[in-house]
């Protein structure tokens, strides 16, 4: 018998279904080009949707014979966007998707039939390296929002891309950016970086990806909104550090989650939130906003060395076991490029752990629009003074360094620092007896 595939005739690859609400994809990028060949589970082409970017996997074996619809298009669920070649050495039916030779060679007319064209307002100056979707253009020209206020969005979506739920989670946080000066006409910001004279010696200049841009964008207009003050205390996180380690094995045995420091210091932050709940604030105008539900950020490092804030919602409701859960799941999304819209959505307050990377304090930015961050430096171990019943005694502790960052608009120093010592509090008299 032969070995040689045997391919079925000629088939219409149509848009997919990606949700029940979804009525239509825009094609972001074919990844098979038309004469290539393909195996069963090769990424033929990725397409956005107003909910998350989707991969759509090749069904078979075959050949990309002709694409139908370019990248930028928009397509709805069901219209042809490919016609394919496919071994049937899976049996996949034909029942509906034959196609003669004769309607596989069409007039180039035929090709964009049902395309939707996208056209971006002149007041967009749009980078043409950066993917805008028709559908954020639209929510964007809807609720007048410039390209200059729009790139300083995050986006969740892959390779940083902007998803509709990106800026509706913008509007909803009472539009940050909003007053971020304007481009010129010429496509120039108002506000230029000045022209330094240096040498600048021999090596490589390495372009910013689009998600670095919009990190030193933001990162420029928090530094430039909220007048910055950082105060700092340390914490003996001993008895927190011995029951962990004692219990950790247990834990991850019974609930099967790995516990890591990160629940443990969200769990003291979120009570520390419910005793001072104005630090759970954002400042509008001259309002201030008290947040009713506190959710915690968590600054996360990607492998690409670029940084993204999962939040974790409710984090007062939560149990250990939940925050475990909670933590592991978004630091693993994260790292997989895998976070859903949904999953940067809403933070009220972040904690920035820079003890992961060795440092024993940090100096965070606020993310805006909240009204603090909190650092968390690396545990160390240190001979330290300890008041006894038999006197002092000299004793080795595992020690931390916390920094806050507050916006001193809405935050004073008092309300600050005893914000700060009630973390510490909470982690220091750490319940050695409770169980999981």
């Amino acid at each position: 018998m032969s070995d040689e595939k045997r391919f079925l005739p000629a088939q219409e690859f149509k848009m997919p279904k990606m949700g029940e609400s979804i009525t239509e994809g825009t094609i972001i990028n074919w990844m098979i080009n038309e004469g290539d060949s393909f195996e069963e589970g090769d990424i033929l082409l990725e397409v956005a949707t107003d909910k998350v970017d989707n991969e759509v996997p090749a069904p078979a074996s075959g050949k990309m014979l002709e694409h139908k619809f370019k990248a930028k298009d928009i397509v709805p669920v069901g219209e042809v966007i490919a016609i394919l070649e496919l071994s049937d050495e899976k049996g996949v039916s034909t029942s509906s998707k034959k196609t003669t030779e004769k309607n596989i060679v069409k007039d180039s007319s035929e090709k964009t039939k049902g395309q939707k064209q996208v056209s971006k307002p002149a007041s967009f100056k749009v980078n043409e390296n950066v993917f805008i979707s028709p559908l954020v253009d639209a929510v964007a020209r809807k609720n007048h929002i410039s390209y200059e206020e729009l790139a300083r969005i995050s986006g969740t979506g892959k390779d940083g891309r902007l998803r509709k739920s990106d800026v509706s989670n913008y509007l909803e946080n009472g539009r940050p950016f909003q007053f971020v000066q304007n481009s010129r006409e010429d496509g120039n910001p108002t506000f230029q970086i000045p022209d330094l004279k240096f040498d600048k010696g021999k090596g490589k200049i390495v372009e910013m990806d689009r998600m670095r841009q919009m990190i030193a964008d933001h990162m420029v207009f928090s530094a430039s909104t909220a007048p910055h003050v950082t105060a700092y205390v340390e914490a003996d996180l001993t008895e927190m550090v011995n029951w962990r380690n004692k219990n950790k094995v247990a834990f991850q045995k019974k609930h099967n989650e790995k516990l890591t420091f990160t629940p443990l210091f969200i769990e003291c932050v979120a009570k520390a939130i419910t005793d001072f709940p104005m630090i759970n604030s954002t400042l509008d105008g001259t309002n201030i906003i008290v947040k009713e539900e506190i959710n915690i950020g968590m600054a996360t490092a990607l492998p690409s060395g670029n940084l993204i804030v999962p939040v974790v919602k409710n984090a007062d409701k939560k149990d250990l076991k939940e925050l475990a859960k909670t933590t592991n799941e978004l630091v693993g999304k994260s790292r997989d490029n895998k976070l859903k819209g949904d999953d940067t959505k809403g933070s009220t307050f972040t904690i920035s752990n820079v003890g992961t990377f060795g440092s024993l304090m940090g100096t965070p930015i606020i993310n805006q629009p909240e009204a603090a961050i909190l650092a968390t430096g690396i545990i160390k171990k240190r001979a330290e003074v300890m008041e006894r019943e038999e006197g002092d005694t000299i004793e080795i502790r595992q020690m931390m360094y916390l920094s806050l960052s507050f916006d001193h608009r809405i935050v004073d120093g008092y309300l600050a620092g005893s914000f700060l010592r009630r973390i510490a509090n909470y982690m220091e008299k750490f319940d050695v007896e409770r169980t999981f």
